[in-house]
């Protein structure tokens, strides 16, 4: 290969990777200012949240369906319901932000590593 072969690939190697992390921020912060991934699958009359893993395929999970406040077990056995809590129970636990104090991508990308690390 020439020289100026060799400059143009690596060229257009620099403007690919540029263009994916372009495009990664920018998903990733259209998903944020939308609610999260939760908001993408479907309505806002469900939502997780809140999830705690507590073996290799157990986890406790807080609902919000409506006004109810559900704590749930999943397992391979399946989904148990564990408790109904009040909305004064539930508004103790750390529920999501409002639209207006959505994170920033510096603070998704920090959690979204903390909890890869906990795995």
């Amino acid at each position: 290969m020439s020289w100026d072969a060799t400059l143009a690939s690596f060229l257009w190697m620099i403007v690919c990777v540029v263009l994916i992390i372009g495009l990664a921020y920018w998903f990733t912060r259209y998903t944020a200012s939308k609610g999260g991934w939760g908001a993408l699958q479907g309505g806002r009359r469900m939502e997780v949240l809140d999830r705690l893993a507590l073996g290799r395929d157990q986890s406790m999970i807080l609902v919000r369906v409506g006004e109810r406040y559900l704590l749930l077990g999943t397992g391979t056995a399946g989904i148990s319901l564990l408790a109904e809590l009040t909305p004064e129970e539930a508004a103790s636990w750390k529920l999501p932000q409002t639209p207006g104090e959505r994170p920033g991508f510096k603070d998704t990308f920090y959690t979204i590593i903390k909890q890869k690390e906990r795995r």
